[in-house]
């Protein structure tokens, strides 16, 4: 009676295993059936998001669903942006206006309890900061006691101004405005003493203004902003996508894969890098995907650190340090769970 009882719940546990193996992703199924992925992006943010003149987007979150395109189709154009406010960004997500949001979006835990979504990693850890006019004669962010604000409605930044103004017992007075874009040109015409929102936001609009010489970012960050790509709750082969996206191009950096020697590394005898470009195991069918999904985001994006320098690193105008977005083998945050 006990083997019989044994045999059948071995059964019962192959059976399980098997159909977690084979799960389905109504997301992908929607997005193979349209022949594209509906990305979710900002509304223009130098390094981040951002189209050209022949709208041909680039930048970190556009990199995220370009990854997620060629684990898909294996081609990284097969993307279509659509460009949301901050206050837009969420309710066009959870009404599948789109598939996936990259728009340098703050991971809190409101938005991924609340709110129907799921956070799939970060992409770039950021803090919240203040731009001012050098003629200004201020040096820090304590120093502006009774100025005027410049933010954007509906962010964390908003919040985190009433935060850290009020705990520091300064008065300000915010002037919010429903898009970046409002806000910066408020900012560029003199409404107000500062403007503020992520770091990483500040220098890159620092060089859309007409004297960017003219302008300083004070030394003070007064939050945690870490930014990474989101989708909506309830599809977690489609969560498992966009999240391993992600963190094949963070491993793909630590292993010292890139764009220019994929191809080569199929002769790889390293294990990790076999099973990262697919030439051991197979960890692309338990997400619907092919074996070398990886290898695929690898050739057509790059890895973690290529995006990186390309956008907003060493080889673009914003010329940010790593820092907290270096590896963590070099002191960074950036950490990826392994392929195996």
């Amino acid at each position: 009676m006990k083997q019989i009882i044994g045999a059948a719940l071995i059964a019962v546990t192959a059976a399980i295993c098997a159909s977690g193996a084979q799960a389905q992703s109504p997301t992908l199924a929607q997005v193979k059936n349209r022949g594209i992925l509906l990305c979710g992006s900002g509304t223009g943010l130098a390094g981040f998001g951002i189209p050209d003149q022949q709208g041909n987007w680039a930048g970190m979150d556009v990199d995220v669903c370009r990854a997620v395109a060629s684990a898909i189709f294996n081609d990284p154009n097969k993307v279509k942006f659509i460009p949301l406010s901050a206050k837009d960004r969420f309710t066009s997500l959870q009404s599948g206006e789109v598939d996936l949001l990259s728009r340098t979006t703050t991971w809190t835990i409101s938005r991924d309890t609340a709110l129907g979504l799921n956070f799939a990693g970060v992409n770039y850890y950021d803090g919240q900061g203040f731009m001012v006019r050098k003629k200004l004669g201020v040096d820090s962010v304590l120093k502006l006691a009774g100025a005027s604000i410049c933010t954007q409605q509906g962010t964390t930044t908003e919040l985190n101004l009433a935060d850290y103004f009020r705990s520091n017992k300064i008065k300000y007075e915010v002037v919010a405005f429903a898009s970046n874009q409002e806000t910066v040109k408020a900012y560029e015409a003199g409404r107000c003493d500062a403007f503020t929102t992520d770091a990483s936001g500040l220098y890159a609009e620092r060089l859309t203004l007409s004297n960017p010489d003219d302008h300083m970012v004070l030394p003070e960050i007064i939050s945690k902003e870490p930014l990474g790509p989101v989708v909506r709750h309830g599809d977690d082969v489609w969560l498992d996508i966009v999240k391993w996206s992600l963190f094949a191009m963070v491993n793909a950096e630590e292993l010292g894969v890139t764009k220019a020697n994929a191809d080569e590394m199929l002769k790889s005898e390293n294990p990790e890098i076999k099973r990262l470009v697919g030439t051991e195991g197979k960890f692309g069918e338990p997400m619907g995907l092919t074996n070398d999904w990886a290898l695929r985001i690898i050739k057509h994006v790059g890895n973690y650190g290529e995006s990186f320098e390309r956008n907003v690193g060493s080889g673009s105008l914003l010329k940010i340090a790593r820092g907290q977005n270096a590896l963590w083998t070099k002191g960074g945050l950036q950490y990826a769970p392994p392929i195996r």
